[in-house]
This record gives structure tokens, sequence and C-alpha cells, in this order.
């Protein structure tokens, strides 16, 4: 079953400027959305704003940390206030930052938390009304926010217990809120990426990195496209069809 274009509407998403982010706003402009990129490094969003633009796409740079609050919010009222409403918002941004806890610095859990969590409860929140009067005015009749999780939302591992509180929470925060706004055609989406080739895996310290890396030497590990892929998947089904979880793994990963 093709996909219902998605002329007319605008899309925000965080964590724009790289990876999953990044991929997730071109295939949603090729589908004819208006795109609000967010994300801190505006040169990396001024690039993919220009390439969106030069195949003949809309593009709004936002500059923001989605950690901080007003920020966060600032985001959706700059993307409603320019482009004139808001049908999808993507709950992209993250940070992976493994390796053991006996060992680990404070400020990494926190780091997680912060932007895992917090980003996406303060996004969410400011969203939610401008989604809702979407529906009512969309000619889909339908509104999307999509959180991105990780295989580490169902499956916790040694060295990965913060980051799979993080990925937990968003698990279960978004089936609450499907529970809730299913009915008023609000639909709410979890995906859950396994290994993605991505900045992730550079942010881990250098003592652990290796480690992480060795689980996955001899798997071929998924690109972000395909991740874009099933998150476009979700957003252009039509109005009865609901993609509640995702959960994408590359072929050869066992867990």
């Amino acid at each position: 079953m093709s996909g219902e274009r998605l002329d007319g509407t605008v899309a925000l998403v965080t964590g724009a400027s790289s990876g999953i982010g990044e991929a997730t706003a071109q295939v949603l402009a090729e589908e004819g959305a208006a795109v609000a990129l967010a994300a801190r490094r505006v040169d990396r969003l001024q690039e993919l704003a220009s390439t969106i633009e030069e195949k003949g796409g809309r593009a709004l740079v936002i500059e923001t940390d989605v950690t901080d609050e007003a920020q966060a919010r600032a985001a959706v009222e700059q993307t409603v206030a320019e482009l004139g409403r808001l049908d999808t918002v993507i709950n992209n941004a993250g940070v992976m930052l493994l390796g053991p806890a006996e060992s680990a610095p404070l400020e990494e859990w926190e780091r997680m938390v912060s932007l895992n969590v917090l980003g996406v409860l303060y996004t969410t929140h400011a969203a939610l009304p401008h989604l809702l009067a979407s529906v009512e005015s969309s000619p889909r009749g339908v509104a999307d926010l999509v959180n991105i999780s990780s295989v580490a939302g169902r499956v916790a591992r040694v060295g990965s217990s913060v980051y799979n509180l993080s990925k937990w929470g968003v698990g279960a925060f978004t089936e609450s809120l499907r529970q809730e706004f299913t009915k008023r055609h609000l639909r709410i989406s979890v995906v859950e990426p396994g290994a993605v080739r991505t900045e992730l895996g550079s942010h881990v310290r250098e003592e652990v990195r290796a480690a992480s890396l060795s689980r996955f030497k001899d798997v071929e590990i998924l690109h972000a496209e395909d991740i874009a892929d099933a998150i476009s998947y979700i957003i252009t089904r039509p109005r009865r069809v609901a993609i509640n979880e995702l959960l994408v793994r590359p072929t050869e990963q066992e867990g």
C-alpha cells in the first residue's frame, strides 16, 4: 500500500543536524511537508535546509537546545508562527553514553536524562495543543507524534543502565499518550532502532568505545535512511491506520 503525500502539512524534527534526524527531515520534505529543523548546530541545519530547498522543498532553521524548556517551547512556537501549523513532531534528539555504572561520571547520566527524557517532555508538552488543533483543519484528518527510542528501550544490558532508563521511559510515555489521544486522531508512535551508523557511538568515552563497538563488528548495521524510511511509513499511513510501535534491527543483530 502506497503512502499518502504530506503536502500542506508541517513537521518539526529535533536533532535534525545529523543522522536519523537529518535523513528524516529530507524524506518528509520529499513527501511534501514543510520541515522545521531544530538542533544546536545551526551551520549543519543551514546546509540541510539548502539541500531541501534545492529540491523544491521548504525548510525552517531553528537553533535550539531542547534540554532548555524555554528553547524547546520557542522552537514549537516559531514553527507554527512561520510555517502556519504543526502536523507532525519527530522527537529524535538524543545521546547514548554507554559504559560501566561504577566508573561513570554523573554528568553523563544527567546529560542522557536531560536530552533523552526532558527534551522529549518539553517538546511534546509545547506541541500537543498545536497537534490537536491541526487535526481539525488537516485534509488528512490526522496528526503524528513520533518518539525515537531504541532497542535499549526493550532490552536492558550491562553498561547501558541509564541509557536503558531513558529509553524505557520514552516507551512508557509514548504508550500512555497513545491511549489518551488515539480517539482524537493524534497518533503517537515509538520507533526503536537497533544498531545504526550515526554519530551516537562517537559520544562514548574513549576507554569504553572499543567494547561498545565490538558487539557489532560482524554485523551489517543500519543506515540513518533506513530509520527515516520507517518513520515516513508511519506518518504516511491513512487516517485509519496507526503504527504504534516499530522495532527495526539489522538483519544480523541478535539482541
